[in-house]
């Protein structure tokens, strides 16, 4: 190893080992200098131990530029026709020693290669070291560098791919950019779309608050077995419940608004004020369910599709069923009592030994439909279909 940078001390043989601090120490030792800076034999300034090679010729200095022993005595940069590959950047305030070749080569079009392509072209700025300022994070800029000197993607653990990526459109690294967007994607999580299960859920309600409002809008239950739990007031809005187990279930106030309860099991269910409106119930059983409030809260099922539901021995006083499709579906001894079933599809429904007394009919379709041993008389309007 040789002397310091402003004039030729005796070369010294030293033993490289440890962190670019020990090396320091131990030459300064050596030298009898306060030993500041380490460079090559070309003036590129080391920042990590890792770039010394054996039998290496380097050169420590007190902070002073580089000097070349074999020169003129002026500093390196300064020496006419001197446009050494080696240089030093000090970027966000931490060291990189790398080439000229490595910031151009690989990218000649990107805002690096353009800064560092011709000497001075873009009026670089330097540091008291000779070390080229670049205002941007080290962190960010590392992985950026090694993809320059060996063309693969490098990203420590902890370092942030969105951060990587964002420098690498600054500097217009147009290759790295396509490589952290594939790596970005590639590390997100995949979506889980797979059903939640009945321990699932009662674990998320035990840990619940009672007073707590519990939003399960667009969740996925599907055949989950959620029969004889207490469901009240949740919001179950566009939710995924089809072939689900809720039978005994008790959803009063319930909003199941849009969701999909296809070829679900209710049987028995308390649907005192919930919420149905538009939702998808589509060959669904809910026999024996109770729709009907004492307090005069009234269930709202508009617009739902219950095509082919089996609503057999339901309690439906009040209920809102407008414009609702109910095409063969199963209301055998309903108590739809005061029902809104104006604009309902009921073609071939089951209807017998429904109380439809007071029931709103206006509108609905009744083609096929039954009526047969009715609790009371309908009386059939001309705007029944």
């Amino acid at each position: 190893m040789g002397g310091a940078c402003s004039h030729l001390s005796v070369p010294q043989v030293v033993a490289v080992y440890g962190t670019l601090s020990d090396l320091l120490s131990v030459a300064s030792n050596k030298l009898g200098i306060k030993a500041t800076s380490v460079y090559n034999g070309k003036g590129g300034l080391i920042d990590d131990i890792a770039l010394i090679r054996d039998d290496d010729v380097l050169f420590v200095c007190e902070g002073e530029p580089f000097i070349d022993p074999q020169g003129d005595g002026r500093p390196h940069e300064e020496l006419t026709g001197s446009h050494t590959d080696w240089l030093t950047l000090n970027v966000g305030g931490r060291y990189f020693t790398t080439t000229r070749s490595t910031l151009v080569n690989k990218e000649p079009d990107s805002m690096l290669a353009h800064m560092f392509k011709d000497k001075d072209a873009w009026g670089n700025k330097q540091d008291h070291r000779g070390a080229f300022l670049i205002d941007r994070s080290p962190e960010y800029f590392e992985p950026i560098l090694n993809y320059l000197r060996h063309g693969q993607l490098i990203v420590n653990d902890g370092i942030n791919l969105l951060g990587v990526l964002e420098e690498a459109r600054f500097f217009g690294i147009d290759s790295l950019i396509e490589h952290l967007e594939v790596a970005i994607k590639n590390s997100q999580p995949a979506e889980d779309h797979s059903p939640i299960s009945r321990k699932e859920f009662v674990r998320f309600l035990l840990a619940t608050p009672t007073k707590s409002e519990l939003r399960c809008q667009g969740l996925n239950f599907s055949g989950a077995d959620l029969s004889r739990l207490d469901l009240r007031y949740i919001n179950f809005k566009m939710a995924n419940l089809s072939r689900c187990n809720l039978a005994h279930a008790n959803l009063c106030c319930a909003n199941l608004e849009r969701a999909d309860l296809s070829g679900s099991v209710l049987d028995c269910a308390n649907l005192q004020g919930v919420k149905m409106l538009c939702s998808n119930a589509e060959g669904a059983s809910l026999k024996g369910c109770n729709f009907e409030d004492p307090s005069g809260l009234k269930a709202n099922l508009e617009g739902a599709n219950l095509k082919g539901v089996d609503m057999e021995g339901s309690q439906m006083t009040g209920i809102n069923l407008r414009v609702a499709t109910l095409k063969n579906a199963k209301l055998k001894n309903c108590n739809l009592r005061g029902a809104t079933l104006a604009g309902t599809d009921l073609e071939n429904c089951d209807l017998s030994g429904c109380d439809l007394q007071e029931a709103n009919l206006r509108g609905s379709n009744v083609k096929g439909a039954i009526f047969e041993e009715m609790l009371t008389p309908l009386h059939m309007s001309q705007s029944v279909r």
